[in-house]
């Protein structure tokens, strides 16, 4: 049976991967990036389904100089996952841990000696 500590990890490693990917896209944003290179390309495709939820709160993007631009929507999204991944761990963290079993007997486990 799995713990809660286990779930708190699985939610770390998503959170984390969601705030990464999030992350390239404002540096790439920022520092425009050749959209037409694959993996770039890749990251903007992911991102963009991670920001669904938070479109439109803000300014699409504010421009620094030509060519630099940064992506509020994104810093406001990757807020938004850390936030809501530090609920969910910490309502994980609630969860009691349950009962430990244990195969070993009290006594049992002695050397016997001649």
């Amino acid at each position: 049976m799995y713990t809660a500590s286990f779930f708190v990890a699985l939610v770390d490693f998503f959170v984390g991967l969601a705030e990464a990917i999030l992350g390239l896209r404002v540096l790439f944003r920022l520092f425009n990036a050749n959209a037409t290179n694959p993996f770039v390309h890749w990251i903007y495709q992911t991102s963009s389904t991670l920001m669904d939820p938070f479109r439109g709160i803000f300014q699409a993007q504010a421009t620094i100089s030509p060519g630099f631009t940064l992506d509020i929507n994104a810093l406001f999204a990757m807020l938004m996952y850390a936030i809501i991944g530090f609920l969910l761990a910490a309502l994980l963290g609630w969860i009691p841990a349950g009962e430990r079993r244990s195969y070993w007997r009290r006594g049992t486990d002695r050397v016997h000696r001649a």
